[in-house]
This record gives C-alpha cells, structure tokens and sequence, in this order.
C-alpha cells in the first residue's frame, strides 16, 4: 500500500516519531507489549507491517490505519473485534472507525481472504480460517478466538465475539473441521450473504466437511448471516441454536433484486427484514439442522439461492421466525428441501416454492428416513446419535399461509404432519404445481379461514430498471375488468402446467377457489377422501386496489366470490372411497366419480348438479364436463 502520509505517528516510550511498531504473531500473542500506545491524526494513514498489541490506539477522524498490500486488517479489543465500519453503502472495504481504544488492543496483519461474487470482489476477515491443511495462522485473526481448545481438525468451546462490520467468524475452505460448543455473537451489518461476508460460520467449497455442534450463534446486523454453505460445501448443524436479528440500513441504501448489493428481502415476497438466518448457495452445497433450534427475526430461517443440486434438510428441529413476518424454508431452482420430525413457527410461510423444478417434502423422522438421509448427505452420525433422535411428526404454525409457490414445483406432505395457518394452506400464484397430502399417516391440514387452495394471478409486479439498476419499486394493480375468454385454452382438460393436487386418505375440510384470469386450471383428486366444503372457480380480489412496499402484507390475500370459470377450469376426479359434501355453489369444468364415490349435501339439504344449464343427476361412476354448477338447497 502506498503511504499518504506518516506524519506525527505517536508511539509512547519510543523517541523517535514514525517509528515501526514492534510485531507479535498470532501465535505469540500471549506476550506483553505493556504500555504502548498510538496516536494517529487526521489526514494522516499509517501502515501498520505486522501483527502488534497496544494499550491504547486513538485514531483521529480524517486519520487512517492499513495494512500491507496483500493483507487485512482488524482490530481487537480484549478479544472482541471492533471498529470497523464499510466505507460505502454497497462497497466492499471496511476501515477502522475513528475513536479511542483501550485494554487489550490487537492490531491483527492477515493475509487477504479474497472472495468473488459475481461482479464484486469481497476482503473477508475471519476469527478462523480453515483450509485443508487445518487452521490457517496467516489468515486468521486469532486475537478474536477466546478460550477453549483449537487444533487443526477441532475447535472446541471457543468464544468469538464482534461488533465490528463485515466480519466473519469461521470460515471452512475445502477443508474438514469440527467446531463443538462454540460460541460466536456478531453484531453490527454484514454486506453479501450470497457471498457471506459478515457470516458467522461459512463453509465454502466441495472438499469442505463442516460439522458445527453444539453452536450457540447470535447476530443483530443488516445480512449478518448465521450459517452458510456454499459452492458444494457439506455443512451439519447439530443441537445448535442460531438466532439472528434485524440490523439497521444505511440511510442511502436503495433496496434492489442484484444479489451482490441486495441487503433486504424483496418485499414482492410478501415479507420484510434484511436478515435470515442461515443461506445454502452454489452448485451441490447441502445444509442439514439436526436437533437444532434456528430462528430469524424475519425474512427467512432457512434460506437456499440459486445454484444448483442444492440440498437442505431439517430433522427434529424447531424452525421459524420471532417477527410477523417470516418463512421456514425456501426453495428455488431444483432445489430438495426435506424437513422431518421438525416444528415451524413462522411469520408467512413454511416454505416459499420458487421452482422451476424445486422438490419439497414434509414428513416424520422415522429410522428409515433420517438412516437413509444420513448415507445420502454423508452426515456421519453415530449409532448413538441415530438412536437418541426420537421419532417425530412434523408441525408448521404459520400465521399467514402455509405454502406459498411462485414458481413451479413439487411438494409432498405425508406421516404425521400438521399444518396449522391462519389463512389458505396452499397458496398458488398461477404456477404449475404438483401436490401431494398422504393422510394415511395422519397428517392434517387446519387453515383457520377455511381455505384449503387458493389459486391467484401472480401479484409480485417484480422489480424496476431505474438508472441501469434492477430496483424494488414496482408497484401492484388490481385488475379492474373481467377477464376475456380465451378460446385456444380448455378448460376441461388437463395441462402439464395445471396447478394439480392429490389428496389421499384424508378427512378435509375448507375451500379451494381457482381465481386465475389467465389460462391455468385447478386439478384436483381425491382418494379414499372426504372433504367437506367449495370447489369451485372463482374471481378472486385483493383487499386493496394497489400494492407497494410500504403495503407488502396485503400480497396473496384474495376474498372469493364463486362463479362460471372463464380461463380457470376446476376439475375434480373423486377416486374410490371419496365422498365429497358441498356446502356452497360451486362452478365445476370437470367432475369423475368413481364407482364407489359419492358427492353429498349437508344433513337435511340436497345437492344438484346442473351441466351446461341442464339439470343432470350424478351417477357414481360418471364423467361429466362442460359449464357444472353444484347447487346446494
């Protein structure tokens, strides 16, 4: 680095002004260097050569410390590191905020952890680096790990604790490690969690084997992450808990959908907050939580972004959010998400299903499946630990829906597996879905506003260009007009891009209501199933006549009013033991029975069915399609 200036450099006990302090390693910092202090004034940056312990550090404001080229700098003060701060909004470098320090204080020379994202390139600092070689001295800054026992292959019980920016706490590079009962606090923002810089733990690369147990992970900071995973990284968190909290945004900051400056959740998601807890990213990266607590204030507790061959699992883990907002998990691209024996308590969501080709699976952590995950992911679970893990059901308490797809994908609920949600289970904005709900296991579907499916346009009016940037602005608008019968689209067949669904063995009741304008019918079938309420299309209306950022709640909430589909088919196939009551007027395109089937009205009223304006009665074993309205009288 070139030296602007190194005028008036002040070390107290030496004569002679500018003079190099004297260096400590790492792995000498236990020696005393009593007494030393540092003045650095305004205008002025000094370079500091070497790794060195002061008493007292000032920095004047306009004043600035570096390192040598090639390296980073981080200060600490008894054994927390502090004081740095980014330079921009959507920059990258970080600087020692002026001010004074006293105690313990670690100027730490490492050397540089360069990290590129896409078009940025990120100087990460980490308390502990880790290659394949074990800890890195170099590019670590050991004067952040406090306490416990630290080897190349194990850290056990040790402490690292931020309040600086952009900071990382472990950071695994295509090595195997083990960190057991660590303690890691960061507060302050972090900048890039597609990148994770500012992380708690980070395991990045396809050599790399993180096992983090027994964790106890807290942040408060603008995209300070707790756990990442990524470019192939095999991360398992087990009898872990990760906490993370919102930070506050730079009063500049301008929130946009480009991953390498986006620091808040798009609020077309429906949701706000600018951290989540955990992120899986890259190509083949797996995550599993195994008996472990993960929670985010609000935005999401289990994160996946892009990438591909992606893999994230919970097995016996409490999940969710400790804001209004929130989801479980995320699932975009192709995507697994499996969650087993789990609880949810989430602000919005369980899972947001962004597709194309995204796989969700919701069920119980029996033997097979937690043994055949363990070979799967290679998650190394001993024979005690497979045998302490209790059989599970899994639970999900939503307090807005249950699932939400955006884009297409598959999802799977089976076992024991409860979803209660205030408003629909399933909610669909126009995608293709394929859905499946095993009740035979006893699984259970309890939304509280009597909406079991609900189909809609999508409402997310998605980002604008402003300057060059892909910004949130956009903005939301109800349609006003009845939507235009379009004459190339059946709505009595199926279609590979349907929204379909399956129910089997299960008691249902509530709603499902088709209210797209476009053409994408609803399929549904029932097998051995009774459900007890409307099937029908629909014109469905947002409470709201428009929808922005400062009203991202209102998104995916529709009121219903049940009509003739126009682009909207309903079709219904009730197979072999299925008994459907109807309890309002329904508008049907499609309806098979099959032979043993029934479609009923409830006790001391009667059911009629009208095809194309032509009362019809309904014979077990019929297919009837056209225009059907099911009249209850």
């Amino acid at each position: 680095m070139t030296l602007i200036t190194r005028r008036s450099i002040l070390i107290a006990g030496t004569a002679t002004a500018g003079a190099v302090l004297i260096p400590t390693t790492a792995a000498t910092a236990g020696t005393k260097s009593s007494g030393r202090t540092l003045t650095v004034g305004s205008g002025e940056t000094y370079e500091v050569a070497a790794t060195t312990r002061l008493s007292v550090l000032t920095l004047a404001g306009g004043g600035a410390i570096a390192a040598p080229a090639g390296h980073g700098l981080t200060l600490t003060v008894d054994g927390v590191e502090t004081g740095q701060l980014l330079t921009a909004t959507g920059g990258t470098a970080t600087l020692i905020r002026p001010g004074t320090y006293r105690g313990d204080v670690v100027l730490t020379v490492a050397a540089a952890n360069d990290v590129t994202y896409e078009t940025l390139t990120f100087p990460f600092r980490q308390a502990l680096y880790v290659d394949g070689d074990g800890v890195d001295r170099d590019r670590s800054v050991l004067a952040a790990v406090t306490g416990g026992k630290l080897t190349d292959t194990l850290a056990r019980g040790i402490s690292i604790t931020s309040t600086g920016e952009c900071f990382d706490g472990v950071f695994v590079q295509d090595g195997t490690y083990t960190l057991q009962r660590p303690v890691i606090s960061l507060t302050g923002n972090g900048r890039c969690d597609f990148a994770g810089y500012g992380a708690a733990v980070v395991g990045d690369g396809s050599a790399t084997t993180l096992v983090v147990d027994g964790a106890r992970i807290s942040t408060k900071g603008v995209v300070r992450t707790g756990v990442i995973s990524n470019d192939g990284a095999n991360v398992v968190v087990k009898n872990s808990t990760v906490h993370t909290r919102n930070g506050v945004l730079p009063a500049d900051y301008r929130a946009t959908v480009e991953t390498p400056y986006m620091e808040s959740v798009p609020w077309m998601l429906g949701l706000d907050g600018n951290v989540r807890a955990t992120n899986l990213i890259g190509k083949d990266s797996r995550a599993t939580y195994i008996g472990s607590t993960v929670f985010s204030e609000t935005w999401g507790a289990l994160s996946v972004e892009g990438g591909s061959g992606l893999k994230l699992t919970a097995i016996n883990s409490h999940i969710g959010n400790t804001g209004e907002y929130g989801y479980g998990t995320y699932a975009i691209g192709d995507a697994t998400v499996r969650v087993l024996g789990s609880r949810f308590d989430v602000g919005s969501y369980a899972t947001i299903i962004a597709g194309p080709a995204a796989v969700v699976h919701y069920g119980d952590s029996t033997r097979e499946a937690v043994a055949a995950l363990d070979a799967e992911l290679e998650l190394g679970l001993t024979r005690a630990e497979s045998a302490a893990l209790p059989v599970r059901n899994t639970v999900v308490n939503s307090g807005h829906f249950g699932y939400m797809f955006f884009g297409a994908g598959t999802l799977t609920l089976d076992g024991g597996t409860v979803i209660n949600s205030e408003r629909a289970t399933f909610l669909n904005k126009g995608q293709q879905t394929a859905i499946t709900v095993d009740g035979s296991g006893g699984a259970r579907l309890n939304p509280r506003d009597g909406v079991l499916l609900q189909m809609i346009e999508l409402d997310d009016p998605g980002p604008v260009n402003v300057g060059g940037r892909m910004m949130n602005v956009g903005v939301y608008t109800e349609p006003t007009t009845d939507p235009v019968r379009n004459a190339s689209f059946d709505v009595t067949a199926v279609h590979s891009t349907d929204g379909a669904a399956t129910f089997t063995a299960i008691d249902l009741e509530g709603d499902f209501y088709n209210g797209m304008r476009s053409g994408k019918n609803m399929v549904l079938a029932f097998e051995g199933a009774t459900l007890k309420g409307v099937i029908s299309a629909a014109k469905a209306e947002h409470r709201v006549p428009s929808i922005d950022a400062s009203t991202f709640y209102e998104l995916g909430i529709v009121t219903n009013t049940a009509r003739p589909a126009v682009n909207n088919g309903a079709i219904v196939r009730l197979g072999s033991g299925s008994v459907w009551t109807v309890t309002g007027t329904s508008y049907l395109t499609s309806l098979t029975l099959a032979a043993d089937a029934a479609v009923k009205a409830p006790r001391g009223r009667r059911v009629t069915l009208a095809v194309d304006g032509t009362p019809t009665a309904l014979t077990p074993g019929a297919t009837y399609t056209g225009a059907l309205t099911l009249t209850v009288a």
